[in-house]
């Protein structure tokens, strides 16, 4: 499906996690955005274990090279609701492996908070993967009644805090070195949605918001 393909079924009332999103990086690497599902367990083992150690240590607090299977299982339990997550992979490179995942989790059963998380290969950091797989995250929660995350990232996490304070992310503290944001979901959208420049990010917006164009 292209973008112009996932524009036309968001009209005709297609479910978001059935759009699967085709577009670029900014320097042109193909890439594919679609929604997690449990069956994608391996995947996930698999790039996390690509991640540097140092990638490691900044989104799971550990450069362990592998994660135990329980929480790479729980990466893996999304139902599109109180955990909803994107993937993306790299539709050019031999193997089409993943690259990136981003996450959202919700705190309790049909409650309007949850907490937010990405991780991107190192290789692919710097080019707007996170910001159009954070895109694609935050207008699926807004479909489901998600209107706040919660991010906690490490105070060094220099590449986390320019995402979310790019998005309006409002701080909310830090302690043990560890740092807090609350991040609008309404709000960071319209952030996203004034980045002209980044075509990738309004691809993502256009398949999974096509109901707005006209």
């Amino acid at each position: 499906m292209t973008g112009a393909d996932g524009q036309r079924a968001a009209k005709k009332g297609a479910r978001i996690e059935d759009i699967a999103v085709h577009s670029a990086l900014n320097d042109g690497t193909a890439v594919s955005l679609r929604t997690i599902t449990p069956d994608d367990a391996p995947l996930i083992r698999d790039g996390i274990a690509k991640l540097s150690a140092e990638s490691r240590y900044l989104r799971f607090f550990s450069p362990a090279p592998a994660l135990p299977d329980a929480v790479v299982q729980k990466l893996a339990d999304v139902d599109g609701h109180d955990h909803i997550a994107w993937g993306a992979i790299c539709t050019e490179c031999p193997g089409r492996p993943p690259i990136g995942a981003v996450h959202a989790v919700r705190y309790r059963h049909d409650g309007p908070v949850g907490e937010f998380s990405i991780a991107v290969l190192d290789e692919f950091q710097g080019r707007g993967l996170a910001r159009m797989m954070t895109a694609a995250l935050l207008v699926h929660c807004r479909a489901e009644g998600l209107g706040v995350l919660d991010v906690h990232m490490l105070s060094e996490n220099a590449a986390a805090r320019r995402l979310v304070k790019s998005l309006g992310a409002a701080w909310a503290g830090e302690a043990a070195g560890v740092a807090d944001y609350k991040l609008d979901v309404a709000a960071a959208i319209e952030a996203l949605r004034a980045d002209t420049e980044a075509p990738g990010v309004q691809d993502v917006l256009r398949a999974l918001e096509g109901e707005r164009e006209e």
